[in-house]
């Protein structure tokens, strides 16, 4: 089995002061990604080579945001590994943060795993624009992944609730980014493409299991969230996953993330 989990850490370096170790020693995935690491990478090499998070002898792939403290994406893992790549869309697109593929290599082949971090956006706004330009150039580089043919998954916060059974109120989100017709449609097409949506494969037609709540009001108390962590895999390789769950924290006060990590076995 191989374990790969994906959980936006909301800051790294804070993150690890909540004891984010905690949980990462309890589930040792074999290939943890990151998003929203906010920190350049002499922090998250002291903290996973010599700090809290050195809970295995990792090989560290992490992608920068063009500002500093915002965005970031990461890959950690003690598997082989082949290579890595960060370019994404046109040379005129700032992608810098935010898509970081790492080739790995298993017993039963060679699988790319993409840790990404969609913009969260705002409706009507440049921000949203910026937003669409990048699920633009997502979806492009997605339908090459699958054309190749290849065991592949696409993991992060990718700020869009799928469907109405991905967000508690979605009622009164239907104007709200990340759950925006035009953005809902981005993932109509992912799946049109092949990719199977792994949480929903193993959770059809229920709502949730969610991801993000508000640090704001009892939104995590009452269970108000979103679903919008997600573990896309090509065929040949969701075929192949086993088990699939959120690690939800047992009280808003454990909390080391407003996300919950999602973590996905693979038979490899």
């Amino acid at each position: 089995m191989v374990k790969i989990a994906t959980v936006n850490v909301n800051g790294i370096r804070a993150a690890a002061r909540k004891d984010m170790a905690s949980w990462l020693k309890e589930s040792a995935p074999d290939v943890l990604c990151l998003q929203e690491v906010r920190a350049p990478r002499q922090d998250l090499e002291a903290l996973a080579t010599e700090g809290p998070l050195a809970t295995k002898n990792w090989q560290i792939f992490d992608h920068e945001a063009t500002a500093k403290g915002r965005a970031g994406v990461a890959l950690l893992t003690d598997l082989k590994t082949l290579e890595s790549r960060v370019e994404l869309g046109p040379k005129d697109f700032d992608s810098a943060g935010r898509w970081l593929e790492v080739d790995i290599e298993t017993p039963s082949g060679v699988i790319t795993v993409i840790s990404t971090y969609v913009h969260s956006g705002e409706a009507d706004t440049p921000k949203q624009v910026e937003k669409y330009k990048f699920l633009d150039a997502m979806k492009a580089r997605m339908q090459k992944l699958i054309s190749a043919d290849k065991m592949a998954v696409v993991v992060g916060d990718l700020n869009v609730g799928h469907t109405e059974l991905d967000i508690k109120n979605w009622k009164g989100n239907l104007k709200s980014a990340g759950f925006l017709p035009e953005e809902r449609a981005y993932f109509d097409e992912f799946a049109t493409q092949g990719w199977v949506d792994i949480g929903r494969h193993f959770h059809p037609g229920v709502p949730g299991p969610y991801t993000w709540w508000s640090y704001r009001g009892k939104a995590f108390d009452t269970d108000a969230g979103w679903r919008i962590d997600y573990q896309l895999a090509t065929p040949k390789l969701a075929e192949r996953a086993k088990t699939y769950r959120v690690d939800r924290a047992i009280s808003y006060d454990a909390r080391w993330s407003d996300h919950t990590p999602v973590v996905v076995e693979y038979e490899l």
